[in-house]
């Protein structure tokens, strides 16, 4: 029976004006050759809001500095369990929607952990991250980020919703 960690967690979808989305390459240090892709953010410091987190991490990892109230609400949230490290984790986490004009990645910002296991970033237009054999996570992130920018480019345009 695996033991689960608990642990929660706030994720960001970075997605600049051509509609690619932000991903970092990452290993885990347990499995070196298990290489994957994944969205910036990570677990919340106890006591922290999804809001705070999301807000944080993005700053960390990408250089780019926004309010908790600047992320607005979250779009997507998901448990999901996975090793890291030699440790297996059961994580709740929330997505936030930000989108940029550009961005260019300051990862400065990395912790110990994130310089040891992240090797890049890439923007991936929507169409070649879902015809990629490449692994990245969350596992059905095309058909999430057509969801949840559908739902934004009335409000992204000045318009309402018919």
């Amino acid at each position: 029976m695996t033991v689960y960690t608990p642990r929660r967690a706030a994720r960001v979808l970075l997605v600049d004006a051509d509609d690619r989305v932000l991903l970092f390459a990452g290993t885990d240090p347990a499995r070196p050759d298990h290489g994957y892709w994944f969205t910036p953010g990570g677990g919340l410091d106890p006591g922290e809001s999804p809001a705070d987190g999301a807000a944080r991490e993005l700053a960390e990892e990408t250089g780019l500095r926004l309010t908790p109230a600047e992320l607005g609400a979250p779009v997507w949230s998901e448990t999901t369990e996975f090793p890291f490290d030699g440790v297996w984790y059961r994580q709740e986490q929330e997505y936030f929607l930000v989108r940029v004009p550009t961005w260019e990645v300051d990862t400065a910002g990395f912790n110990e952990i994130e310089r040891a296991s992240v090797s890049g970033h890439r923007w991936w237009p929507l169409t070649e991250l879902a015809g990629t054999d490449e692994r990245y996570y969350p596992t059905d992130l095309p058909a999430l980020l057509d969801r949840v920018l559908a739902a934004d480019r009335p409000a992204a345009a000045g318009g309402t919703p018919c």
